[in-house]
């Protein structure tokens, strides 16, 4: 008896406190519809949820984990969106791709979504503003950068507001019941790619079709025999289709970088613990890359990443993709990168995140 009473006691105040959740949830709701007209009915403000994200992430000390309040915060923040206003949001792929849960992830389930076949597309809805925003991959930990997309961030008029990598676990799924009767498997490059191993190790004797998407080959698999999709556990649910093999993906630890571009209005403004990711061309003389990223060191900023690309304009000539950290050196930062436009022979800034 001693215990029930105690129980009920405990659950009378987690009502209690259910109660206050909700009214400040809503309280915050309406505080956040307040700035929707102050902001020129601007609604998703990367930077400014960048900022809320990380205050609370440095706010919780448990015992709910960091990644689990994340996890809350970004339903939080997308239910305050389609409070104050309903966005449109394009994305590479069908429902059930990878791009498309980056998407479900980044902006909540009630967005309005669509997809798109192929990456071009994506960029052409957001620059032709049939959507505000859209949602590709950008880099895979296994398999490298997509290099559409790359392409396409070079000679679009957008620009890269946000970010979101998101771990991925390929699946084998099928109509038929056992991996034996399986004669042909369909997913996406870097899907087979990125399950080359188990594939050998377990279906030696098999033929291999690629196609536009993961999703799209769920789609395909579920009107077929003895065939099976590499695609996402969402997937069997959305085609009904049975799972013969969970995460058969080489890397456990795979995880994907999705990218979210607006169409580039404005001038790019750096601000405080920004990525900036920037492109050059290097002008054909000797040491002109080392002369590109001099100013960098000069400045005593943060290089993360650099990687090289054909141009495809002339042969043997590249572009250089590079992300930089800013932490609090915004004018150093300005400072550099003013020089390597100075040096480069094409230079673009994609984005300030």
């Amino acid at each position: 008896m001693k215990k029930n009473k105690e129980l009920e006691k405990i659950r009378n105040d987690i009502d209690k406190v259910d109660e206050e959740i909700v009214k400040l949830l809503n309280k915050r709701t309406h505080l956040a519809q307040k700035t929707t007209k102050l902001k020129g009915d601007v609604v998703f403000d990367p930077k400014r949820e960048k900022q809320v994200l990380n205050k609370i992430s440095e706010k919780s000390k448990g015992p709910i984990t960091k990644e689990s309040m994340m996890n809350i915060y970004h339903d939080i923040l997308s239910s305050s969106r389609e409070a104050q206003k309903q966005m449109r949001i394009s994305f590479f792929g069908p429902v059930g791709s990878h791009t498309h849960m980056a998407a479900e992830r980044k902006f909540g389930a009630k967005t309005e979504k669509l997809g798109f076949e192929s990456i071009p597309e994506v960029f052409l809805s957001v620059i032709e503003r049939r959507a505000e925003y859209g949602i590709i991959p950008l880099e895979n930990s296994f398999e490298g950068s997509v290099g559409e997309t790359l392409d396409q961030l070079i000679f679009s008029p957008v620009k890269i507001v946000g970010e979101i990598s998101r771990k991925i676990n390929h699946s084998l799924l099928s109509n038929e019941k056992k991996i034996s009767k399986i004669k042909t498997i369909y997913s996406h490059p870097q899907a087979i790619a990125q399950s080359k191993n188990w594939i050998q190790n377990n279906l030696r004797d098999i033929t291999i079709k690629e196609v536009s998407s993961t999703s799209l080959a769920a789609q395909i698999v579920s009107k077929q025999k003895y065939a099976a999709s590499i695609s996402s556990e969402t997937c069997s649910n959305l085609y009904n289709l049975n799972i013969l093999k969970k995460s058969i993906q080489d890397d456990k630890n795979n995880s994907t970088i999705f990218i979210v571009i607006a169409k580039e209005d404005n001038e790019i403004k750096i601000e405080r613990n920004d990525k900036v990711s920037i492109v050059f061309t290097l002008p054909d003389k000797p040491g002109s890359l080392f002369e590109c990223l001099k100013p960098l060191k000069e400045n005593h900023l943060n290089l993360t990443k650099i990687q090289s690309r054909p141009s495809k304009k002339i042969h043997w000539d590249y572009n250089f993709f590079v992300d930089i950290l800013v932490g609090s050196k915004v004018n150093q930062t300005k400072k550099g990168l003013d020089k390597i436009k100075k040096i480069a022979s094409y230079f673009k800034i994609l984005g300030a995140y």
